[in-house]
């Protein structure tokens, strides 16, 4: 019997038109769709009128069925990984599935499409040509160890942060990088109200709406100089 394909589809990361022809074929076209959430995932099927079986796949429950789903693939299901947005394995749940995949021999792939971080740091004025993609800093344990270790980085810098952290990190950006570290703050990438703060950490925060920190955001940190 030959073996089924893992396929990583890309979602929208702000606009429904984030998606691509070719993921939605692939949306049609599999036997099984592992959804971060399926609630989120069932929306933008419907708005496609896309008719897809699914299943939750997510950081609580990826250890536990990783085995039944490469045993559905070796017996020849196509199956689907979309995570609520963006593409799968990037800073969400993918890898582990994909790994196991490829330990039995299964194709995996993955379509180009929507991820946060490349607009964010194409647009940030910052160099491109040589970066760090940090995703998201240790809440609590082991963050001042990883500034200390980060502010001798001389590539660009990119992480991920939370709204209610977004402000405590520039601080701390401040205080291990210097004020004076170039820094661009991305909001809500390819939504409506994606908004870019550029300059010096100090002019960030002091320019920053409070009232706007909202949403996900993509912080691109320029290296050491």
């Amino acid at each position: 019997m030959e073996a089924g394909k893992l396929y990583l589809i890309p979602t929208p990361i702000g606009n429904l038109g984030d998606m691509t022809f070719k993921s939605l074929e692939r949306l049609k076209d599999v036997d099984l769709l592992l959804a971060e959430d399926t609630r989120k995932t069932g929306i933008l099927l419907k708005h496609y009128e896309v008719d897809a079986k699914m299943m939750s796949y997510h950081m609580h429950n990826e250890h536990k069925v990783v085995k039944s789903l490469v045993s559905k693939l070796l017996q020849g299901e196509n199956i689907g990984l979309v995570t609520d947005a963006g593409t799968p394995g990037i800073s969400d749940p993918g890898f582990l599935l994909v790994r196991e995949a490829i330990k039995g021999d299964i194709i995996v792939e993955c379509l180009p499409g929507a991820t946060a971080f490349v607009p964010a740091l194409v647009q940030s004025g910052l160099p491109c040509d040589k970066f760090v993609f940090e995703g998201f800093l240790p809440v609590k344990k082991g963050r001042q160890t990883r500034f200390k270790e980060l502010e001798l980085e001389t590539r660009t810098l990119v992480l991920y942060e939370s709204p209610h952290r977004l402000l405590k990190t520039l601080r701390e950006i401040s205080e291990y990088m210097g004020e004076g570290r170039k820094v661009a703050v991305c909001k809500e990438i390819s939504k409506l109200y994606e908004t870019t703060w550029r300059g010096t950490v100090k002019e960030v925060l002091e320019g920053i709406d409070e009232n706007k920190i909202k949403g996900e955001f993509v912080l691109i940190i320029g290296g050491k100089e």
